[in-house]
């Protein structure tokens, strides 16, 4: 048995997704339920999938970023497959999505309803693979290092005892350019042993949750020097008896966007910018980097070398227009955006995990 099977944790956190959770409906808290309406076009494939898969997904986020015809996809935490056969239809036939997920009774769901989504995206073949494995393990799961284009996760990675491990691997497994793109849970200050070891709150992905700043720390200590919040809502804690477990311990949803690239620590200013042509098909007129960079069509914008890193150095690339850096550098690049966290209005490379930008 290997170490992350033997874990307590992850055997509470089985137990939970696979045993005492039938549905979405049996949670005793909304950290692990999505708040955001899925857009127009993934809500019309969303309406495609098999409502036992529906009913059975679990998630903080909407994890689907544009631009994946044709990509290999790799999904953390898979669960009964909703994202995997959302991002099945937008990789389409010549594309590959792969979800590894160590609970066997919701990868079972998953399996099920495979020819289902065949048949109803109209494919030859299917597209998905499911893995049983652990996503500290990647490699255990037969993923190859630099062979996945983006790789996303939904409310998963918080319920993992080695972080660290998970989020090596994912760089480990990301090409060059390549991008994690996931949502998960995340406290405003670290959080007791008494709430990390709670069953509870463990399974209901608040346990597990990192304090911000370290979740900022431990992508610095990857070689990852800018993190990127695309979106961020809190989440309020109705329960009086979970309360009272927590204290002050406030929580949000986060999803963040980040390039396997090599980027500065802080965002610079060398005089670039980057103009957005409006080719991707479901973003005409505005595409939006994350929560404060939105690029309208044919509009010139002054970014930082990181931000024009990302756009030419990622499969956006062909997406953009982004003049090379100038030979002067004229200091920090000025941007920031808020915190979700109520009470909190630093910027977010201090509150909200990001670099400067």
């Amino acid at each position: 048995m290997s170490l992350y099977a033997s874990h307590k944790s992850l055997e509470q956190v089985k137990q939970y997704y696979g045993k005492v959770l039938q549905s979405s409906e049996d949670l005793k808290t909304t950290a692990c339920c999505a708040i955001e309406s899925l857009p127009p076009h993934l809500a019309a494939i969303n309406a495609q999938i098999h409502e036992e898969v529906r009913a059975k997904f679990f998630g903080c986020g909407i994890t689907i970023p544009p631009l994946l015809d044709g990509m290999r996809v790799l999904d953390l935490g898979s669960g009964s497959g909703r994202d995997v056969y959302l991002l099945s239809r937008l990789v389409g036939e010549q594309g590959q999505v792969i979800g590894v997920d160590m609970t066997e009774q919701q990868l079972e769901v998953a399996e099920r309803h495979k020819e289902y989504h065949r048949q109803a995206f109209g494919f030859k073949a299917s597209n998905v693979t499911f893995r049983q494995g652990y996503i500290e393990d990647l490699e255990g799961a037969g993923i190859e290092s630099e062979s996945v284009d983006v790789v996303v996760s939904n409310c998963v990675v918080n319920l993992s005892p080695a972080k660290d491990r998970v989020l090596s691997e994912v760089l480990r497994v990301l090409k060059p350019g390549g991008e994690l793109y996931f949502s998960d849970v995340y406290a405003d200050r670290r959080l007791p042993e008494s709430v990390q070891n709670d069953p509870v709150l463990l399974g209901e992905c608040l346990g597990g949750a990192l304090y911000v700043e370290d979740f900022r720390r431990l992508m610095l200590s990857l070689g990852i020097g800018d993190i990127r919040v695309v979106s961020q809502s809190p989440i309020s804690v109705t329960s009086s008896e979970l309360k009272q477990r927590l204290g002050n311990a406030n929580f949000a949803s986060i999803t963040y966007r980040i390039f396997k690239m090599n980027l500065e620590d802080r965002c610079e200013d060398y005089g670039q910018v980057a103009t957005y042509k409006g080719t991707i098909a479901t973003h005409p007129h505005l595409f939006s980097l994350d929560d404060h960079h939105h690029f309208e069509t044919g509009r010139p914008m002054l970014v930082c070398r990181n931000t024009a890193s990302m756009l030419a150095g990622s499969r956006y690339a062909g997406h953009f227009e982004v003049s090379p850096p100038s030979e002067t550098h004229f200091g920090l690049f000025d941007c920031s955006s808020g915190s979700a966290f109520a009470g909190d209005t630093r910027p977010a490379n201090e509150a909200a995990g990001g670099a400067c930008c």
